[in-house]
């Protein structure tokens, strides 16, 4: 065997290995995509801290200036009307980002 003829077989041999490792190298991570769920999990955290935030300051003024139902009523509807603002605004956010994706995909595919 010669010189050259062996290096040319060396060569052959490293790009048959450096192919396999590539085959069997784990995928690079894509941005994650949340699922239905996770995102329903998320507007109704929204609003559920609004509500607990809320009547948190309702409560604490109302125990403060001692006129118990009277702040602790309208901060939760102020919590409310956040936490329903909150959903919306990230309702919005992820209309917007599909709606993105998929002009991107329409422009790779054009």
């Amino acid at each position: 065997m010669t010189d050259p003829d062996q290096k040319q077989r060396m060569a052959q041999l490293q790009a048959k290995i450096d192919a396999a490792k590539q085959a069997q190298a784990p995928k690079p991570r894509v941005d994650e995509h949340y699922s239905q769920a996770q995102l329903a999990w998320r507007m109704v955290i929204e609003l559920v801290a609004g509500l607990g935030i809320g009547f948190g300051i309702g409560y604490g003024l109302d125990v403060l200036f001692g006129t118990l139902p009277i702040f602790m009523v309208l901060f939760v509807m102020l919590g409310l009307a956040a936490g329903v603002k909150t959903m919306l605004r990230s309702a919005q956010e992820i209309q917007e980002k599909k709606l993105a994706e998929e002009a991107e995909k329409r422009d790779e595919g054009a």
